[in-house]
């Protein structure tokens, strides 16, 4: 396994890195279709959860156009925004599915790592998320373009400016965080267990612990 030498500071993405909670995100965002349907005196067709897996990591205005592209980007916008909502109260409720041994390996990982969260949700996704789970203890900080309105390479670059971080890396598992990582010149881990595809990395894992052998 490829091990990274002199990481002071690890940066994850959320969705496909730390837990899967497209299941809440599906069942969210359909009922924000079918309230808006209603609202248009149509039945809505709904959307698949092959869908949304299609469209984790991408910001949600993207999300938005590829999802809806047959309706107008201010009602796309209010979809979204009232899914968000629905969706920030489940996962408060029941919380998603974190991937296996995630809270003892951060809890091990913060013993000699500043630890971050950098995704491309909504703001309070991430709130939710702590919320849910009691994880907030192991982080330093979090960014989302929810709360900045930049790309997830510039939030990335935004928390290593305001953290002072020498020797950062970023975990995720997507194309769009590998080239986040590139765009913010720090190293990439690719988690191959989520959501996407990566040709290109500095290190790979398969089950979150690895991460443990990669900084060893």
């Amino acid at each position: 396994m490829e091990k990274l030498a002199n990481v002071d500071s690890i940066i994850f993405d959320l969705d496909g890195t730390l837990w899967d909670a497209t299941k809440l995100v599906y069942l969210s965002w359909n009922q924000a279709l079918e309230e808006y349907a209603r609202r248009q005196g149509h039945k809505s067709e709904g959307i698949t959860m092959d869908q949304i897996k299609s469209v984790m990591g991408l910001q949600i205005p993207e999300i938005g156009r590829k999802l809806f592209s047959n309706i107008s980007e201010e009602d796309q916008f209010r979809i979204m925004n009232r899914g968000g909502e629905i969706e920030f109260e489940k996962i408060r409720t029941h919380g998603g599915m974190l991937y296996p041994h995630v809270e003892k390996t951060l809890e091990a990982l913060a013993q000699s790592h500043k630890l971050f969260i950098v995704s491309n949700c909504q703001d309070g996704y991430i709130e939710s998320f702590f919320f849910a789970h009691q994880l907030e203890k192991y982080f330093i900080d979090y960014e989302n373009p929810g709360r900045t309105g930049l790309s997830k390479g510039e939030n990335i670059k935004l928390i290593m400016e305001r953290n002072h971080l020498q020797n950062p890396v970023y975990v995720g598992d997507t194309r769009g965080d590998a080239k986040a990582a590139q765009v913010a010149e720090i190293p990439f881990i690719f988690a191959r267990y989520g959501f996407g595809s990566v040709e290109s990395y500095a290190a790979v894992m398969d089950r979150f612990d690895q991460l443990l052998d990669i900084f060893s």
